[in-house]
Parts: structure tokens; C-alpha cells; sequence
């Protein structure tokens, strides 16, 4: 599978696999625990979640010019590998729960310094991993196999994220189960709910039955509250720990194989005679408009995929039946909502080969798509994911009306094929847009600009994740029909943007 491939591919792959488990671990649980811990609304929840999202990949740019700057590519990914561990050393050391009100904002303000903390060290490694994979396809030998280098780079990167959904349920169940409870996944938040006095009657009916389908044989509602909310949280917090873990074996991988690496400085002097030696100003300027052209169309797409940490984590937390869904692991029972989470991981590394082949099948034959093609048909598919799901949702109640009733019995609730479905659609416009994304980055840009570009790419992904919050104001304020729509119409409006200027784009990539 590598043999065509440069040394250096499989090694950035697992040195990026950490950095994938902390992602998909923030990705399953940040929202869950932010509304857990501080009692936050899906929608305050949101901000912050959209402002972590979009400082990830925002400080990427930072972290290009940084690289660019120093023309020390490897050590500046090293210093982000460290600082993504310390980040999520903040986060998962356990603070009490239910927040006390003296101490509210000092350890709402200490979460998100961790999360700024992750977010900058992710800043300095995720675009200047990309570059160097990049810069190895500079070389001839290997320049026609640049698009499926970089597909199966980000499919390896994906092993890591299949697992940290799992690893950070299993740590949060065996925690709640080692104080002799079981998990529920709506009764974190309706031990808030209860705390601050907003149930309904109904609503407390609820409370009720759930605290004895946990275990408890009490009478004391408060005091069962106080007890669970503080006991589900800090599983949440050594769940985060174990991204820890993951980023000291990335870490160890990186410095264990540095020596594959391409030296970006020596790259761009031998370059220099080349490919922009011989590139005009107005050729180096037509390359540019193109970059910035993909990046502001792909904000549509990140802004409508990323609610797979958000909005859809909502949905398979109040409206997805997943009590058929148990894991035996002997030391817990693995269930949760955040397994969805491992879905889109799955499928990429599953569904990568599969797209590879359809690829070269069809490059033998003179007729594989282009790169702007591609991210145009990614469009589609995406708009195809949202559409099922606003079919699926169809004659379920606001989420509004879930809360005031205290939730929905399991009876009531939808199958977890309708998400599992449309994370498959999604991984499928996935594949077709971010690594290919990637790839039509590192042959466009200019080598000079290598870095920055790759940061720019990740400041696109920014910016639309710096509108997820909006799909949570959608889910909390109007139908799920209403809010899924939203997304379909921004994805097919993405599309044609990318066909009407596909002519153009095909003309600057060859």
C-alpha cells in the first residue's frame, strides 16, 4: 500500500494518530461535558464549543507563518505535541461538581485556558505535519501520487480517532458504575435541571424513575442530584486524561522518525531554480485566487460537518434510542452516546481503500475527476447526508417540548441507523473534500508559502467552525426538520459556487 509512497508517509500518519484520538475525544464528549459540568444551554454550550473549533484551526495559521518563518518545520510541530498534552492535562485534572457559585468563573475561565492551550499547540503541528507531507511529493517520483498519499495519510490519522470515543466511554461508564450507578445519558442534565428548579412536574416524574433505573434507592432527590451530576462529570475529567496517553506515544513516534521528514529550508533552495524560478507574478497571483476561492467555498462544508460534535451529539443524546447498544468489557459496560462518534473514524479508514480504487480505476482509464471536481461532487453528498436526516426527523417534537416532558422513553425515539447512515454519507463527502482539499493545497501554493497556505486551508475550516453554534440555536429554538435543512441548502449553494468557477480551478491546478 506505501511502496510508491514516500518513508516518510506512514511515520507522519502515526505521528498524527495522537493528535486524532485528543480531537475525536473533544469531538465526543466537550459538548456533553460543558453543558454537564457548568450547567450550560445547548446553544451557551455552542459558543464555546464554535470558539474552540475555530481556534484549532484559526492558530493553524499562526503556526504556518511561525514554521515558514523559523524554517524549522520539525520543531515547531514538536512544541505543539507538548503543549496539546498540557492542554488536556488542565482539563482532566477532576474540580468540583456542581460548580459552587464562588468558583464558577475562575474554573469556567481554567477550562477554557486548557482548551486555548490545546488549541495553540494544535496550531503549531497540524498544518506543518500536512506541509511536510507535501514537500515529500515535490520530488518527481513521487508527484502523480500525491492525492492518494495524502487519502491514505488521513486514513491511518483515523485509527486513532476510532478509539478515543470508546476509550473515553468506557473511563466515564467504569467510573459511574465503580460508585455503583449506571450511566443514563439525559440524567446528567436533568440532575441540573432538578438542582436549579426549571423541571416541570413531569419533568420530576422523570427524574424519579431514571434515578432508580441508575441504582438509586433513595428518597432525597437533591441530594441524589448533587451526587450523580459530580460523580458522571469527573468521569468526564479522566476521560480527557487518556488524550494524554495518546499524545505521548504520537510524540514518541515523531521524534523516533524525524529523520524521514523533509527539511523544508533545504526543499525551497533547491526549489528556488524551479518551480517558482520559472513562475511569473501573475501566475503566482492566479495560484493564490484559486487557494482563496477553495478555502471560502469549504466553509460551508466544515460549518455543516462539524455538527457531528454538536448538533448530531444532541440528537443521539435526546432522540436516538440506544438502549440495545451494549459493549461488555468485563470492568464496564460500554454505552453511550459518544460511540456514534467512532462511527465517521470507522468508515474513513473502512471507505479510504474502497475510494482509492474507484480513483485509480478510473485514472487508468484517462477519466478520474479533478481535485475541484471532486470537492464540488463532495458538496453533494454532504447536502445528501443532511437531507436524509431531515427525512428522518420528520414528526419528532421540538426539542424544546423534550425538555418540558423530561425526555422521551426510548419507545419514542428514532434507531441509530438514521445516524449511522448519515455519518457514512457524511465520511463519504468527507473523503472526496479534506484530504483532497490537502493535496490541491500542497501542489497550488507556492513553495515559499507552503505553511501559510496550509494554515489558510485550516483557517477556512475556522471560520466554519466558528458558525457551529448557530446549528445549536437552530436545534434549541426551532424544528429538527428546520435545522436540518439549513445544512442542506448551505452544502448544494457550496457546490455550485465550486461548479461555477471548476474551469478556472482545473486550468491553475495542471
Amino acid at each position: 500500500m506505501f511502496k510508491k509512497h514516500p518513508k516518510g508517509l506512514l511515520a507522519a500518519a502515526l505521528a498524527n494518530m495522537g493528535e486524532r484520538f485528543g480531537f475525536y475525544t473533544m469531538m465526543a464528549i466537550l459538548s456533553l461535558f460543558l453543558m454537564s459540568k457548568f450547567d450550560l444551554s445547548e446553544t451557551r454550550a455552542g459558543y464555546i464549543y464554535s470558539a474552540f473549533y475555530f481556534s484549532i484551526y484559526i492558530l493553524a495559521f499562526v503556526g504556518g507563518l511561525i514554521a515558514d518563518k523559523t524554517k524549522n518545520f520539525k520543531k515547531t510541530i514538536l512544541i505543539g505535541l507538548i503543549l496539546m498534552a498540557f492542554g488536556y492535562l488542565i482539563i482532566a485534572i477532576p474540580t468540583p461538581t456542581p460548580v459552587p457559585a464562588s468558583q464558577y468563573a475562575v474554573m469556567l475561565g481554567m477550562c477554557c485556558v486548557g482548551l486555548f492551550v490545546i488549541a495553540f499547540g494544535n496550531g503549531l503541528f497540524k498544518g506543518n505535519l500536512h506541509a511536510l507531507v507535501g514537500q515529500m511529493y515535490d520530488d518527481p517520483k513521487y508527484s502523480n501520487m500525491r492525492d492518494s498519499g495524502f487519502s491514505l495519510f488521513y486514513m491511518f490519522i483515523n485509527v486513532g480517532a476510532i478509539f478515543a470515543p470508546v476509550f473515553a466511554v468506557a473511563i466515564r461508564n467504569w467510573w459511574v458504575n465503580s460508585h455503583g450507578y449506571e450511566y443514563n445519558a439525559n440524567l446528567s442534565e436533568l440532575c441540573n435541571r432538578y438542582l436549579d428548579g426549571t423541571l416541570s412536574s413531569d419533568g420530576q416524574v422523570s427524574f424519579q424513575a431514571l434515578a432508580a433505573s441508575v441504582g438509586y434507592s433513595g428518597t432525597d432527590l437533591n441530594a441524589f442530584a448533587n451526587e450523580y451530576a459530580g460523580i458522571f462529570v469527573t468521569g468526564f475529567h479522566y476521560a480527557f486524561a487518556i488524550a494524554i496517553v495518546a499524545m505521548f506515544i504520537s510524540l514518541l513516534v515523531y521524534v523516533m522518525n524525524r529523520k524521514y521528514f523533509p527539511n523544508p529550508s533545504v526543499t525551497k533552495k533547491q526549489s528556488a531554480a524551479g518551480l517558482e524560478g520559472g513562475m511569473s507574478l501573475h501566475e503566482m497571483r492566479q495560484r493564490l485566487y484559486a487557494l482563496f476561492a477553495v478555502f471560502a467555498v469549504v466553509i460551508f462544508f466544515w460549518f455543516s460537518f462539524h455538527q457531528n460534535g454538536l448538533t448530531l451529539t444532541y440528537f443521539a443524546k435526546d432522540f436516538t434510542d440506544v438502549s440495545n447498544i451494549h459493549i461488555n468489557l468485563g470492568f464496564t459496560t460500554l454505552i453511550g452516546v459518544e460511540l456514534f462518534q467512532s462511527v465517521n473514524p470507522f468508515f474513513v479508514v473502512f471507505l479510504t481503500p474502497v475510494i482509492l480504487a474507484v480513483f485509480g480505476a478510473l485514472r487508468v482509464r484517462g477519466k478520474e475527476p479533478s481535485t475541484p471536481r471532486k470537492i464540488a461532487i463532495g458538496m453533494f453528498i454532504a447536502a445528501a447526508a443532511y437531507a436524509l436526516m431531515t427525512f428522518g426527523s420528520t414528526g419528532l417534537p421540538a426539542k424544546a417540548e423534550v425538555t418540558l416532558a423530561g425526555g422521551l422513553t426510548d419507545s419514542e425515539k428514532v434507531t441509530p441507523f438514521l445516524l449511522i447512515g448519515t455519518y457514512f454519507i457524511l465520511t463519504v463527502a468527507e473523503l472526496f473534500i479534506s484530504p483532497l482539499g490537502i493535496s490541491f493545497v500542497s501542489k497550488v501554493a507556492p513553495s515559499r508559502y507552503q505553511g501559510m497556505m496550509q494554515g489558510l486551508w485550516l483557517c477556512a475550516t475556522a471560520v466554519g467552525n466558528s458558525l457551529l453554534f448557530l446549528g445549536a440555536i437552530f436545534y434549541e429554538k426551532y424544528s429538527l426538520t428546520a435545522t436540518w435543512s439549513i445544512f442542506v441548502g448551505v452544502c448544494l449553494i457550496s457546490m455550485c459556487l465550486m461548479l461555477a468557477m471548476l474551469k478556472w480551478l482545473e486550468r491553475i491546478a495542471r
